[in-house]
């Protein structure tokens, strides 16, 4: 089987990647590089090509050959649409409509689009499959749309697809000086450096993180799992949330860092409980928590100890600003 990656050299890409070249399948993928390095790419086993997803044209011509593609290149930054929704939504959907074009046209059998739980905005939660999508922010509506567009697509050209709706991943590999998102990374990176952590509003948002390996379980099912077609699935963990707060004091005693954090305004159209069912994959995919949360941030922790904390970088232009414009991005507070 030749499985073809979009986003290969980001997180869960290259994460993804390496257990699909330890299982000896074909393996080939692009990146823009915007946010992935080719570092995160094992580039003797998997072959990689620097392209945009956007590029229709490069799209074709990289797509021969392929039996699988998994669709995970995305501007992935929920709070930072609100403030750069052309460059998000551009990325996104239309990204997302070129690969699904590219993959029809080249017969490909199945696509697997990785999507978000941001699709369903501030809905009662835990948040389940079934329920009506009322996303609140365009990185939200971005991810939502591009959903429709596969099932539309694949229903009129008879390709299967999955759709995986995954929680706050987090482990090796992860990008740790982006400001606009990662708390987990972002929070050790800054207390590695002896610098307060930044918390917006008053730190009650509740969140589920989920483990790089736990997703990848489930993402597998959905990549190669004949029986499992034109279906969605959330994720990751449902039990255990916690709040930011709580993380902040988690991350504070395996650091053994002292200080306070920072409090800083609440950012426009945070969902404040972010928390998904996995009933469903539990069902259908055998999913369980394999990976408790304080294993999983403790391989965060080495990885970053490994490679260094790192100075943020703020790539990205803010389309809008205003007196709503979070001053942590305005003024570059990380």
């Amino acid at each position: 089987m030749h499985i073809f990656i979009t986003g290969i050299a980001g997180f869960l890409g290259a994460n993804l990647a390496d257990y699909y070249v330890s299982k000896k399948f074909k393996v080939s993928g692009c990146d823009n590089l915007v946010g992935g390095t080719t570092k995160n790419i094992n580039l003797k086993k998997a072959k990689f090509y620097k392209a945009d997803c956007e590029n229709l044209d490069e799209m074709n011509k990289i797509m021969k050959g392929v039996d699988v593609v998994v669709h995970l290149a995305a501007y992935p930054h929920e709070g930072l649409s609100s403030f750069s929704p052309y460059l998000i939504c551009k990325s996104n959907f239309i990204g997302s409509v070129s690969i699904f074009t590219a993959a029809i046209q080249k017969k490909v059998k199945r696509i697997v689009f990785c999507s978000s739980m941001a699709r369903y905005g501030d809905v009662k939660f835990p948040f389940s499959e079934n329920q009506n999508a009322k996303p609140i922010d365009p990185y939200g509506v971005s991810k939502l749309a591009a959903e429709q567009v596969l099932k539309i697509l694949s229903d009129s050209h008879g390709i299967e697809y999955n759709i995986a709706v995954p929680h706050n991943i987090i482990g090796p590999k992860q990008k740790y000086d982006d400001p606009y998102r990662n708390v987990v990374s972002i929070m050790i990176n800054l207390m590695l450096q002896k610098r307060r952590p930044i918390i917006y509003g008053d730190g009650k948002q509740t969140r589920n993180f989920s483990d790089i390996d736990d997703c990848i379980y489930c993402l597998d099912k959905l990549i190669r799992d004949k029986k499992i077609k034109s279906e969605i699935f959330n994720i990751g963990p449902d039990e255990d949330s916690i709040s930011i707060n709580e993380l902040y004091e988690i991350l504070s005693n395996k650091l053994q860092f002292n200080k306070d954090a920072q409090y800083v305004e609440d950012r426009p159209n945070e969902v404040k409980n972010a928390i998904c069912s996995s009933d469903k994959a539990r069902k259908f995919l055998s999913y369980k928590t394999r990976v408790s949360l304080s294993d999983s941030i403790d391989k965060v922790i080495k990885y970053i100890k490994k490679n260094g904390p790192k100075k943020f970088e703020y790539k990205y232009i803010l389309e809008i600003q205003n007196k709503l414009t979070p001053k942590t991005w305005k003024n570059k507070l990380f």
